[in-house]
């Protein structure tokens, strides 16, 4: 069960979801990011990358309900970095959910595939992808780093390890905590859908990166960062 990768789809994966059902299961990913310090992996990352006096463009893909970006964009302001903050996702619900909620942040939000950011940013510096990369096949995984090196951009991986342990306490708590059937149904499937370290660095070494830090991180995840150039 937990010696490979499971290749079971998500119900957030599919089409024409519910919006009220769509809209819950956000809401309570929030909660679980923050409460569990999913977040803070994503600031880590950031504070390894990011310099004072220089001007960043930021493009988180597969923003989902974009509380990942207005929160790194808040961390951004209180360290006084100048981050500019993107969300794309291809569920146009999830763009309406971000633009209505974060409608008081200097945040973009578009809908569309990020191989097409180009198309909407001139310059990315960095790409960030939180709780993104289980969604797909160990292929796609590398097309995006590779995607990211070609655009010269760093690459911040945010994303959950699978481990017994993982499974089965977030099935627990959201069996007793949570009123969503997606959260219920995908969180402990998301984590089936995740990786272990040998995982990631098998990926790293099959693309073209050159540079790039795996390291383990509270909790049960793990934070990739993956550097255009040697650090």
């Amino acid at each position: 069960m937990f010696d490979k990768r499971s290749d079971h789809k998500e119900l957030l994966d599919q089409e024409n979801l519910p919006v009220d059902d769509l809209y819950l299961n956000l809401h309570e990913l929030d909660v679980i990011n923050k409460y569990l310090g999913g977040y803070r992996i994503s600031t880590n990352a950031l504070a390894n990358i990011l310099k004072s006096d220089k001007q960043y463009t930021l493009v988180d893909i597969g923003s989902g309900g974009g509380d990942t970006l207005r929160y790194m964009y808040l961390w951004a302001m209180h360290k006084n970095y100048n981050l500019s903050c993107y969300g794309i996702d291809l569920k146009e619900d999830c763009i309406n959910y971000s633009k209505e909620k974060h409608s008081s942040f200097p945040l973009i939000f578009i809908q569309d595939d990020y191989r097409n950011v180009n198309l909407h940013v001139d310059q990315v510096d960095i790409i960030h992808a939180s709780l993104f990369c289980h969604h797909l096949s160990n292929e796609q995984i590398i097309d995006l780093i590779n995607f990211c090196l070609e655009k010269g951009a760093h690459l911040v991986v945010n994303d959950l390890h699978r481990n017994f342990m993982a499974h089965y306490s977030i099935k627990w708590l959201t069996s007793l905590f949570s009123k969503s059937y997606l959260v219920k149904n995908d969180a402990p499937l998301s984590v089936l859908r995740g990786f272990s370290k040998k995982e990631w660095l098998e990926l790293l070494s099959k693309s073209k990166a050159k540079h790039y830090t795996v390291k383990w991180k509270w909790a049960f995840r793990h934070q990739i960062i993956v550097y255009p150039y040697e650090k």
